[in-house]
């Protein structure tokens, strides 16, 4: 299998990234081998996969366009295709529709959330909606100026878009009309605790059950899931962090294991990865534990296709961490493998 790996880039965000990376990936030891280095690219900051995983997508951080590469299926390397613009700013996450014809990006700078269109070939097609998120800000004075849609990945059946919003403390619900190319905004949201900023969600494989790891208060948020209309009804609200930690902290990416037992966040500042247990029958989590991440600002991490392995992306000590996953606990234990990658911010698996 394929590794991609997106990276800061700018002095504005004191980068040391060079582009977008490929690795070939031996599956069964998780050794990784480089393949390829994109450079010429700012801030590749988040990827997504197209139909077949024969394309990849990765959006600009702090710039305003996203950009298609073209996937060598036999050795995984990337032919840039073409770049279109967001009409907004600072596009931080994006997600492709599942008859593939549209993809979506929250412009986390300006408040919006984009829909453009995508042509048979992979390559991105025109803007066509841009769609304001309403609500009143949250009382952050610096982190919640306005809206700041962080995550806008589809549900499981592929019906809704669901946006955590950090500088509302809300949650949207939005769906594609494919007749008029439009993105709907549902009636209702979700509101979260004040000052908490939703940042990103995850679904259960088999309960109608959403997780959200919020940002600001380090918290981890559990909902029932109505994927009839869209709705998130809050169960459970725990501490990300230890309750030893006095320090500061920012929560950053939640990632839930394919057999739905366990569930990781990771902490910037305390610069660990929260284990929780998840109850088989109700989906409730309890805390169980956390890893040291071997590095520092874990803003990204990733399981393998395998299920076998756990990567972080340490965005300010320059390296990928690999752990292994005890199968039973789901605990995480480091392998000694360390990939070197200035400012690392996001690994995508293909297994093309």
């Amino acid at each position: 299998m394929f590794a991609y790996v997106g990276s800061r880039t700018t002095q504005e965000r004191n980068a040391r990234g060079n582009g977008l990376n490929v690795y070939e990936v031996n599956a069964e030891t998780g050794v990784w081998h480089h393949q390829q280095h994109v450079a010429n690219l700012v801030n590749p900051s988040f990827l997504a996969l197209g139909a077949g995983q024969r394309v990849l997508y990765t959006v600009h951080g702090d710039q305003s366009e996203v950009s298609a590469f073209d996937i060598n299926p036999s050795n995984g390397q990337l032919r840039f295709l073409n770049q279109v613009g967001t009409g907004g700013k600072n596009p931080v996450h994006l997600a492709i529709d599942h008859s593939h014809q549209f993809i979506a990006v929250a412009n986390y700078g300006s408040a919006t959330v984009a829909l453009l269109t995508l042509h048979s070939d992979g390559r991105l097609g025109e803007l066509v909606d841009l769609v304001a998120l309403p609500g009143q800000r949250g009382p952050h004075r610096i982190e919640q100026p306005h809206a700041r849609p962080h995550h806008l990945p589809f549900d499981p059946v592929g019906r809704f878009l669901i946006v955590p919003d950090k500088g509302l403390d809300r949650i949207f619900t939005l769906r594609i009309d494919t007749e008029r190319a439009k993105l709907v905004l549902a009636d209702k949201s979700v509101a979260a605790r004040e000052t908490s900023g939703p940042r990103h969600i995850t679904f259960h494989p088999r309960h109608p059950c959403a997780y959200v790891i919020n940002e600001l208060d380090s918290t981890l948020a559990v909902y029932d899931y109505d994927a009839d209309c869209g709705n998130l009804t809050p169960r459970q609200i725990l501490s990300a962090l230890p309750t030893d930690f006095t320090g500061n902290s920012r929560a950053s990416e939640i990632v839930i294991s394919a057999d739905g037992c366990h569930l990781y966040t990771s902490n910037r500042g305390h610069d660990s990865i929260a284990i929780f247990s998840i109850d088989a029958h109700s989906g409730m989590c309890t805390n169980a534990g956390w890893v040291p991440c071997q590095g520092k600002t874990p803003r990204f991490f990733e399981i393998d296709p395998t299920g076998r392995f756990l990567y972080v992306a340490n965005e300010d000590s320059d390296t990928i961490v690999q752990f292994e996953i005890a199968p039973e606990t789901g605990q995480l234990k480091p392998t000694g493998q360390v990939i070197e990658c200035g400012s690392p911010v996001c690994i995508l698996f293909s297994t093309v």
